[in-house]
């Protein structure tokens, strides 16, 4: 069968009379093929016999031979056909363990071999009796996986106490008094959560999504606020440097015309001089040459002429000051200074404008105000009332101080509130973390866990050990508070002048941090001005 013509088709095996492949071909007398039962039902039809081919007549009925060969080529015919109406094995399909070179796609799996087959190689198990007991079902992948180890038998329930696959025998031992139900059952009822675990899931890659947006835009922003740092920097910087150019100049330019103005007075007093040497040494060869003369009459007559002196200047009373230059660079560097300072309140207004865009709307917590304190019915504002009340004890409450805290905290990012200082003559504000002891008398310096600036007669200061004090160029109405928790900034400002008052840098914040406030005695009402907290006011 080797050497068959691989492009016969199914008509080169057909029966005339059925028109289909050949079943138990025989041949008659005349050479014509036909199936047993087809040739043998047209001729138990027919009054003679004859072939359905030819039409070559029989005297008798001819006995029929079976065609071997035919047979044989019938055979080949089917089983090529069969191959070649099976599929090859796609990816996730199950293949024949049986093919060997290219692997047929399996239609069924037997239990009991563990072993897939295609249609060509389960043939045995639908023909032979003992195959035919066997189990066949849908095609599985792994088999082994998909048996019980311990008894061999297919994971067909699921145990809904220890959450497994078991097989029928476990059942009836290690999970005997287990709830089973099939795994069809279970996987259904599985199966209807996914819903909710896919929508779970979608959440969180949503929430994810929008984390690397967010980190996205805090790059963005980061740059652009990069861009406009180095974009002021340059401007500020440009502008000193021109000034300094200038500076410069401006002093070399009037260095150079004193020291050219001294140079030319000097010019010209030597030139005068030296005219009055060169008429002098003219009287003085004239003198020379009168005493060698032995004319009497010549020598008084000219001895008349050299008694008067020449015109001739006191040079005792003239002299040549070197210029001063005391103060030139002084004035010089007072320029500068001036350029600076104006370019730096332009730097610092803008500054502020930046901050003030990190407002929060806090309000002050009654449960945390000295027994002294006066809170307004909003929350915004607080004052000594000079008497101390009788108030629940409560351990967020200042026991002796007159402070007060707000209701809201911060944990992370940037946070900007104003509080209004008009007309007190002493006050204190920042911020302070939570931990801050609050039963006696306090130290607010950052070590104790406060960051803020006070005010008193002796000046406004950071409060810290030393105190830093920090000049004030006007009297404070509204102090400015910026903290940039993660970055460890605790910024104060005068918002009315536009101007940084003091920095804290390098502050180390582990635990939430609140806006604090101390409006200090009323002192016999000179101190009776409340401490307000103010919304900002963008166009200041």
């Amino acid at each position: 069968m080797a050497c068959a013509n691989a492009n016969w088709s199914e008509e080169n095996f057909s029966c005339s009379i059925c028109l289909d492949v050949f079943s138990s071909p025989v041949s008659t007398p005349c050479g014509h093929n036909f199936c047993r039962t087809c040739i043998t039902k047209f001729w138990d039809e027919q009054a003679k016999y004859k072939c359905p081919v030819c039409n070559k007549l029989f005297d008798t009925r001819p006995d029929l031979q079976v065609n071997t060969l035919l047979s044989e080529m019938v055979d080949w015919f089917g089983t090529s056909t069969r191959v070649k109406e099976q599929h090859c094995v796609e990816p996730a399909e199950v293949p024949c363990d049986v093919c060997t070179g290219t692997q047929l796609k399996a239609v069924k799996s037997c239990l009991v071999c563990f072993i897939s087959y295609c249609q060509t190689h389960l043939e045995p198990h639908q023909r032979v009796a003992v195959l035919k007991k066997h189990r066949l079902v849908e095609p599985m992948g792994r088999l082994e996986d998909r048996m019980c180890k311990k008894h061999n038998q297919l994971l067909e329930l699921f145990c809904q106490t220890e959450q497994v696959c078991v097989c029928q025998f476990c059942t009836e031992t290690d999970h005997k008094s287990h709830p089973v139900v099939p795994l069809k059952e279970e996987y259904e009822v599985e199966t209807a959560k996914l819903g909710k675990i896919e929508s779970e899931v979608q959440q969180m890659i949503q929430e994810r999504q929008k984390n690397i947006q967010e980190i996205k835009d805090t790059v963005k922003r980061s740059k652009a606020d990069a861009d406009r740092e180095i974009a002021d920097g340059v401007q500020v910087l440009t502008a000193l440097m021109r000034c300094i150019e200038k500076c410069q100049e401006d002093l070399n330019q009037m260095v150079k015309e004193r020291l050219k103005s001294t140079e030319k007075q000097a010019e010209g007093l030597i030139k005068e001089m030296e005219q009055e040497i060169e008429d002098l040494t003219n009287r003085s060869s004239e003198v020379k040459q009168l005493s060698n003369t032995k004319d009497h009459l010549h020598f008084l007559q000219a001895f008349r002429s050299l008694t008067d002196p020449p015109p001739t200047r006191d040079w005792t009373t003239v002299e040549v000051r070197p210029p001063s230059y005391l103060g030139t660079l002084r004035r010089s560097l007072d320029q500068l200074e001036e350029t600076l300072n104006m370019e730096m309140k332009k730097l610092c207004d803008a500054e502020l404008k930046r901050v003030q865009q990190y407002e929060v709307d806090v309000t002050l917590d009654p449960d945390t105000a000295g027994p002294n304190l006066i809170l307004s019915e909003d929350g915004k504002q607080v004052h000594d009332g000079g008497v101390r009340k009788k108030l629940p004890d409560n351990p967020k409450r200042f026991k002796q101080c007159v402070c007060v805290l707000t209701r809201q905290s911060f944990s992370s990012g940037r946070f900007y509130f104003e509080v209004k200082v008009k007309d007190k003559t002493q006050w204190h504000v920042g911020v302070a973390r939570e931990s801050i002891n609050r039963k006696g008398a306090i130290c607010a310096t950052p070590e104790a866990g406060y960051w803020t600036i006070k005010f008193s007669k002796d000046g406004l200061a950071f409060n810290d050990k030393p105190y830093v004090y920090v000049p004030m160029r006007a009297e404070l109405q509204k102090v400015g508070v910026f903290v940039d928790y993660d970055e460890g900034l605790v910024s104060f400002y005068d918002v009315e002048a536009r101007v940084h008052i003091y920095s804290a840098t390098c502050c180390s914040f582990s635990e939430p941090l609140y806006p604090f406030l101390a409006p200090c005695l009323h002192e016999e009402g000179t101190n009776s001005a409340p401490l307000i907290l103010s919304p900002v006011n963008q166009t200041d």
